[in-house]
């Protein structure tokens, strides 16, 4: 390609919206531009790295066994309806009618859409297991979309979804997908952690994984052990299991005693006025969730993880309470609600039910119970872990390691769905004995856009694009210093022409323009190898640059093509492919 006809304006500044460093490079070097908040027209560079990124996709789908397929974005609502997820999704589902008012959604997903094609098209379990994925259009009405192509409201993604006569068959599968996904983002060139994680509005029977690319402007907080390979978003992520409270004779120990505090409704408010710790207070918070309203108790120091609490009792979603529900349910304000008594159910975490005793509110106003001892003076009918996990606590798994926190951007989830869609879709098939069985799914995407910025936020210098060899819209870019001089540009030409033929993919800056706006473009683009050809071509000798070390050097023109077409750099990087 002749850059004097690529369409690839670049900016001198990236616009005031772009709060990220992908987001900044990627709008200043030409490789994408807004449309609208959220969506994004992909320039000629931009799809080139795309369509890298769907060839390492498609290779490594279709080795672990998956066949390629192509399904519609506009789903018919009856089927979310059938699966019960129409009005569970949210407000992120975008919903439409076509002129004869039958409703539709726009697809950020397509369990539904497989599922209703697998009940028509497979019957027996000899046709079992199989597994199917598409690289298509996703849309999702993101209330607040940020960060450029990290969070839009339409990307381009890649799902898969297996189907199996047993679990057993899921987990081989499983085990296949995880790999392959290891495969990808490692050619991808990422730094990269695979995490326990939760399973979010696509559900599930059995574990799922998130793939999250390490940078520190990651939406996701990721708890990594120090000693052993557990690692688990901080949604999911398990806390040690403290020891349990000693067996006590409860008639020895002091009865709860009401005592006043005026005005004192935080932790911290407690902890100054009683020059107490955080951890002698227990903390009860009034929510609701699958039609229900409960409490949860933790420790004064922790904080009550959500996510662990809506899957324990089984909602799509929970929240706190407002003042008048808390109102209703405890009978005072928030900042005096204790256990005792309180007549909803009591989910107690683990850190509450192993403590002697504490203080906790009185369920009156202006007063607090202090000596309230768990398992005497309220029930332990549910104890679980109910917290998040903090940054330097023991690992749950070996329990030697300590948790440390790093950011990270999803870039790939794998989910066991189980009989999740199967059953309430109704895709079953006939087994050996002829007996109807629901289908054993599995659930697999990666977001292929967001990859692409998740790959640009780890690869630059502030300055511009670095891609990795395998993803780099050309493999190597060709300046022309003066296209006046007529050596300089028979020696690009001709260099130009060679490497083409050669199957290496060049880009030519043949533009009239000043040597020094042809190295910031060149920078911001950030392609592996530059050869630059100035008043050195007159001695048959170009400048070799690698844009990973910002190297240069030097050399004869047949040095420069020998150490691209033998695979190597100046700093001896491989570049897979080339022909």
């Amino acid at each position: 390609m002749r850059q004097s006809h690529l369409l690839a304006t670049t900016l001198r500044e990236a616009p005031a919206e772009a709060e990220t460093v992908n987001h900044q490079l990627l709008l200043r070097a030409g490789y994408i531009r807004q449309l609208a908040a959220g969506i994004y027209t992909y320039l000629p560079l931009g799809r080139k790295v795309l369509r890298k990124i769907e060839a390492i996709v498609r290779e490594e789908m279709d080795a672990a066994g998956a066949q390629e397929l192509l399904m519609p974005s506009m789903q018919p609502a009856e089927l979310w309806k059938e699966s019960e997820r129409y009005e569970v999704y949210g407000k992120e589902l975008m919903k439409l009618s076509d002129r004869h008012n039958r409703e539709f959604v726009l697809g950020p997903t397509h369990e539904e859409v497989i599922t209703s094609l697998m009940r028509g098209e497979i019957s027996s379990y000899r046709k079992l297991p199989i597994t199917v994925y598409q690289i298509g259009t996703k849309f999702r009405d993101e209330r607040r979309p940020r960060s450029g192509l990290m969070r839009g409201r339409e990307f381009l993604m890649k799902d898969a979804y297996s189907f199996d006569t047993g679990w057993e068959g899921l987990d081989d599968t499983y085990s296949r997908m995880y790999k392959a996904y290891q495969r990808i983002f490692e050619r991808c060139g990422l730094v990269y952690r695979a995490v326990h994680a939760d399973a979010g509005a696509i559900g599930g029977q059995g574990e799922t994984h998130e793939f999250m690319a390490i940078s520190g402007i990651g939406e996701d907080t990721i708890a990594v052990c120090s000693a052993c390979d557990y690692a688990a978003n901080l949604e999911q992520a398990e806390v040690h299991t403290e020891a349990e409270a000693e067996q006590r004779n409860i008639s020895n120990l002091p009865a709860a005693e009401k005592f006043h505090t005026p005005g004192l409704r935080t932790i911290d408010q407690l902890e100054q006025e009683l020059q107490i710790a955080p951890d002698q207070v227990m903390k009860t918070l009034i929510y609701q969730g699958g039609g229900k309203t409960f409490a949860v108790l933790v420790r004064g120091d922790h904080e009550v993880n959500e996510v662990k609490v809506r899957n324990y009792i089984g909602a799509s979603e929970i929240a706190l309470a407002d003042s008048e529900t808390v109102q209703a349910a405890a009978f005072v304000e928030s900042g005096y609600v204790g256990p005792v008594g309180l007549p909803v159910t009591l989910l107690v975490d683990r850190a509450v039910a192993a403590m002697t005793s504490g203080i906790t509110g009185a369920g009156e106003r202006d007063f607090h119970l202090r000596d309230v001892v768990p398992g005497r003076d309220f029930a332990l009918e549910h104890v679980a872990d109910f917290r998040t996990a903090e940054e330097g606590e023991t690992c749950p798994v070996c329990g030697k390691g300590v948790l440390h926190f790093q950011q990270g951007i999803e870039i790939g989830h794998i989910f066991k769905l189980g009989t999740k869609y199967s059953e309430k879709l109704g895709a079953s098939v006939l087994d050996a004995n002829g007996r109807s069985k629901p289908m054993i799914m599995g659930c697999y995407g990666i977001g292929i856009s967001r990859l692409l910025a998740a790959v640009a936020e780890q690869n630059n210098d502030g300055q511009g694009l670095i891609w990795p060899a395998a993803l780099a819209p050309y493999r190597v870019h060709i300046l022309l210093m003066s296209i006046q001089d007529e050596v300089q540009t028979a020696a690009a030409e001709a260099l130009y022409e060679q490497l083409a033929q050669l199957g290496i993919e060049v880009l030519l800056d043949d533009r009239d323009e000043r040597a020094g706006v042809k190295f910031k473009d060149s920078i911001l683009m950030g392609i592996p190898v530059t050869i630059v050809v100035g008043k050195a071509a007159a001695e048959g000798k170009v400048e070799f640059m690698d844009r990973s070390s910002n190297s240069k050097e030097v050399i004869d023109i047949a040095e420069a093509v020998s150490r691209i077409t033998s695979g190597g750099t100046a700093e001896g990087v491989k570049f897979p492919g080339m022909r």
